[in-house]
Parts: structure tokens; sequence; C-alpha cells
């Protein structure tokens, strides 16, 4: 797979617009606990999976802000030559959707996947895309969306998200139905997370936690943190 295939995700964040500063804002902090929960150190390797092959002020942003980039071996789904100029100290292999990923157990200290989970099509690639990561590395960060943030993060739309039924007239009605489909983006809630934890991981040490933009339960991110017993 060549050229950029993530463009879709970045439709309703407009370059320099009020969203990409709030979509900034919301990721320093989930990089932030990411640091706290994970505390990496200078040696520490890490698997980024999921990577945007969209370069932008928001996107990537382990990639703008770790300062040890010879540690990270980013994946993604596409060639990501945009990734790759912009960030060429990253080791970069290309993986294919829902396929094992193609590392030895505990090739990683942490492996991390921002944004990714809600987008592998089902609950069992779900599962199955947490349990590779806990496969592959000792600790595990994953972000995502938040549903009862009250703007969907990939439509805009306000409130309607939070039922399954007005989420999709809402999408049909706005020509943006692909988003209501499951096979593109499962909306996330601590719940759901917690039992893909218990199914995918269940001798792991689990932590659920909000980032993002700060509104308590209704915060803009969920962050899930294992850590294996060793």
């Amino acid at each position: 797979m060549s050229g950029t295939v993530d463009d879709k995700y970045y439709q309703v964040i407009k370059p320099a617009g009020f969203a990409e500063r709030l979509l900034i804002a919301a990721r320093e902090k989930i990089y932030a606990d990411f640091l706290a929960q994970m505390q990496p150190s200078h040696d520490s390797r890490i698997a980024d999976i999921g990577i945007s092959d969209v370069v932008t002020d928001g996107a990537n942003v382990l990639e703008r802000n770790y300062p040890h980039l010879a540690n990270v071996t980013a994946c993604g789904i596409g060639s990501a030559e945009n990734f790759q100029r912009a960030f060429p100290a990253v080791h970069y292999r290309q993986i294919e959707p829902n396929a094992p990923l193609p590392f030895a157990d505990n090739t990683f200290d942490i492996a991390t996947a921002n944004a990714v989970l809600e987008h592998v099509g089902s609950t069992v690639n779900q599962i199955n895309f947490v349990r590779e990561l806990a496969r592959i590395a000792r600790r595990v960060f994953i972000s995502v969306p938040h549903r009862y943030f009250p703007v969907e993060h990939h439509t805009a739309i306000p409130l309607l998200h939070y039922n399954d039924r007005s989420f999709s007239a809402a999408c049909a009605l706005l020509g943006k139905s692909s988003w209501s489909d499951e096979a593109n983006l499962i909306l996330m809630t601590r719940a759901k997370l917690a039992r893909l934890a218990a199914e995918a991981a269940p001798d792991i040490d689990a932590k659920i936690g909000t980032t993002g933009l700060n509104l308590g339960p209704f915060s803009s991110n969920l962050y899930l943190a294992l850590k294996k017993r060793i």
C-alpha cells in the first residue's frame, strides 16, 4: 500500500484552526500521561503502532516530543513516505491491518497506540490488537477518543453520538454514514476498554483513566495502561 491513507481521520481538523489547537492540547496531555504511566528511560525500546502518515502539528505526538527517537519503532499500514521524511531517526515498519505484529514476544519495553483501537473493525479485532501489543512489549499504553466527550472526534457531531441510533441517523443526514459503521469506528467507553483488557490480557495489571482535554467524566480521551508482572 502506498500513498497517504489517513486523510479521512483529519477531515474535521483544519490546519492552524481551532479544532487543531484543541487536538494538539489533547495530545500533549496524552503524551504527558504516557510518560507518567510508562516511565520510559533513555534506552527504553518503544513501538508506536498505527502512526499517522498525515504529517501535521496534531499528529504523531510521540515522535514530535520524545527525545530518544532512535529507540522508537513506528508501524503503519501505508508506506508513510511523509512520516519517514519528517522523522528520519525513527525506524519504520509497514504492517498489515489486523494481522499479527512482526515482532517476537517482549521485543519492546513499551508499546503504544494512539487513536487506533477504535478503527480496527470489530470487537474481535480489538481484542486481538490489545493482545498483540501485550505480547510484544512489557508495558502498553493505548489511548482512544472518549465516546462521552460532548463532540464526536471524527464527525464533529455534538451529543448525538451518545446513542448508536441517534449517531447513525445524524451521520446519514450529514453524509457521513461511513462513521456509523463499526468497520470504520467503534466509539469507546471506560466499560468497553475494561472488557477488552479483561479478555485480551487477563493476567496483566490494567489501569484505565481519562486523558486529553480535562472535563472529568466527559474528558476527550481515555487511556488503558498494561504492565506485566515481572
